[in-house]
């Protein structure tokens, strides 16, 4: 197996869909048991695998400590110790590991069971983390794919078959609150909206993005939900928030804008155009990240309140630094660092999408949504 779940074995709850994800590794790279011919990921830092490393940007995690659970102890890119959630779906479905559209731009690389265009810092809205440098937007992303279009086509005779079966992921929105809403000194969104007006110009965005993608042929997407922000150390350091509290009024916002989500997914799916060829799910990752804070024995984790790397209070006040020294016992913590969670939370994020209840990927899972 190709990732460590040592510590997670003991966890009674989730042995028989860590089976699944045993199975599914040792035929990853077998065309003919994939769930999905490809996938192709549209993102921020959560689900990012080194687009950001060629960038001038400060939103960068090539560097040791980061990646020191990955295959070989090697930082990669991405912002955690090992996976993401999207690194381990790809497993759980059948698939190779996916490059970085940036690692494709130079021709030579294999897309054709998908490309990950994630960006840290990057939101929906285009001025989203400006302040950290280069990054892409989800405009950005959108329009990248159409250079990795261009390549498919030279590979694929039956283009839209293989568009239609292809799986899509969106991952986006919360850099539009911690790096654009909630910085006051640097944005003015926040004085020009309020959070409910705020989570309308978010989705009105989305939603244009979202049907070019439809429109060049995709028709099957999951569309990840905000997480529970106010949970995240960065934001309880930032805000001096008593044990065992997360701040509530971030996370109202988080919630603003996922229902504003889940009620487009059920507008597409019931439309006279989209319903009829095309299956839209929404991943609720707000609601099985605060399960997870709240019962975290039950998924094997200790501490829930602060970074396994970083500096100061709740080690979120600044985020992982260049050869810092983590915690010894990752796979106990929900948080790598001040913004995102280690691989061992995200592998079980990613379980529940695969074959999760209806509370957990609405209204099917990503399982269900291969059989159609």
């Amino acid at each position: 197996m190709s990732f460590t779940i040592q510590s997670l074995l003991c966890v009674p709850l989730f042995v028989v869909l860590l089976c699944a994800v045993v199975i599914a590794a040792e035929d990853e790279n077998s065309s003919e048991q994939a769930m999905f011919p490809a996938m192709f990921v549209f993102g921020d830092s959560l689900v990012d695998n080194g687009n950001n490393n060629r960038l001038n940007s400060l939103a960068r995690s090539n560097y040791f400590p980061y990646g020191i659970d990955f295959d070989g102890g090697q930082p990669t890119g991405r912002f955690s110790n090992g996976k993401t959630i999207v690194d381990f779906i790809g497993e759980l479905l059948g698939l190779p590991d996916i490059p970085a559209f940036m690692e494709t731009i130079d021709g030579g690389v294999d897309v054709l069971r998908g490309v990950n265009y994630a960006s840290a810092a990057g939101g929906i809205l285009e001025e989203t983390g400006r302040h950290l440098g280069e990054r892409f937007s989800m405009r950005r992303q959108v329009e990248n794919f159409d250079k990795t279009l261009i390549e498919i086509s030279k590979g694929i005779e039956a283009v839209t078959e293989y568009m239609a079966k292809s799986l899509v992921v969106v991952s986006l929105g919360n850099n539009d609150y911690i790096n654009n809403y909630l910085k006051p000194s640097l944005f003015l969104t926040s004085s020009i909206y309020d959070p409910p007006s705020f989570a309308d110009l978010l989705l009105s965005n989305f939603t244009s993005n979202l049907l070019e993608l439809y429109d060049k042929g995709f028709r099957k997407f999951v569309l990840a939900g905000v997480g529970p922000l106010g949970c995240i150390p960065d934001q309880l350091a930032a805000r001096a928030v008593p044990p065992g509290q997360c701040v509530e009024a971030v996370n109202e916002m988080a919630e603003l804008f996922n229902n504003r989500l889940k009620s487009l997914v059920d507008r597409l799916n019931s439309d006279n155009k989209t319903g009829r060829d095309a299956i839209f799910v929404y991943g609720n990752t707000y609601g099985a990240a605060v399960d997870i804070l709240t019962n975290p024995i039950a998924y094997g984790f200790e501490v829930t309140d602060r970074g396994c790397c970083g500096v100061g209070r709740n080690r979120g006040e600044i985020t992982c630094l260049p050869l810092a020294v983590p915690c010894a016992f990752r796979d106990r913590h929900v948080f790598w660092d001040a913004f995102h969670p280690t691989q061992a939370f995200n592998l079980i994020i990613a379980l529940r999408a695969f074959n999760g209840s209806k509370s957990d990927c609405y209204p099917i899972n990503l399982f269900q949504m291969s059989r159609l």
